[in-house]
């Protein structure tokens, strides 16, 4: 397929507050996310970049605030039905089912797929398909327990599984994390690869340089707010920027 182009906006958040008790970890958000684009958000540990993808998901309460998605208001959807309306998340620690085998685990993902609708079952198999040439490791570790995979593994098997959602838009939270160098390279090269294939990314990552060189655009949040956004070729050049999160 060709490498997918920014079109209408597929993601709009608006002023969405989340508060924690007394502390206020979203403060009044609001950003976009176009088909076809890979944005990202950075910050340190604590700035709210992992809040707010649980907030768009609905798997943690807003206070306040819309998330629109393909033109629809998703505020206060179920968290299934939002996987299966095409926005998934693939969540921080990966978060497979350790005691089931891979194939399994991938099989789990397509759970909001009705495999008995008229071409459904042979569009999943042709899914699982996919994940296995994205991820040959996978292929060939199909029947192994997942907890007994080596941490890149696992990361390609929650990003497998969510692929198998069929998601229009994928939300990554933190998929570098604990990795070694080669292999977080290949993490990023293979979402590169799912992106040019049409699938729209929101990347939540504490490697600030991977992230924009890989992202079309970025929001920076600090303390619960976006304080800074734009073509993430700019904000790499940004001296406050490259001081802050690039060494620079």
């Amino acid at each position: 397929m060709p490498e997918a182009r920014p079109g209408a906006v597929l993601l709009k958040v608006e002023n969405l507050v989340v508060n924690y008790g007394a502390i206020r970890a979203l403060k009044g958000i609001s950003f976009e996310v176009g088909e076809g684009e890979i944005i990202t958000l950075i910050g340190a540990n604590g700035a709210g970049k992992s809040t707010t993808l649980h907030a768009v998901s609905n798997i943690i309460r807003k206070n306040l605030g819309a998330v629109i998605f393909g033109g629809k208001d998703i505020s206060s959807a179920p968290p299934d039905k939002i996987v299966a309306a095409g926005l998934v998340q693939v969540p921080e620690g990966r978060r497979i089912f350790a005691n089931l085998n891979v194939r399994d685990n991938l099989e789990m993902g397509a759970y909001t797929r009705r495999a008995s609708a008229p071409g459904e079952r042979q569009a999943i198999r042709a899914d699982m398909e996919r994940v296995f040439e994205i991820f040959p490791r996978l292929k060939e570790r199909v029947r192994q327990v997942a907890g007994t995979l080596s941490g890149g593994e696992q990361q390609m098997l929650a990003m497998g599984r969510a692929l198998m959602a069929a998601p229009k838009l994928l939300l990554l939270d933190e998929p570098s994390m604990g990795l070694a160098p080669i292999l977080v390279d290949e993490i990023f090269s293979v979402i590169r690869g799912i992106n040019r294939t049409g699938t729209t990314v929101l990347l939540v990552e504490q490697n600030a340089y991977k992230a924009l060189d890989l992202a079309a655009r970025a929001y920076i949040l600090e303390t619960g707010e976006i304080v800074k956004s734009g073509k993430a070729a700019d904000l790499m050049k940004d001296q406050a920027v490259k001081a802050a999160y690039l060494g620079g």
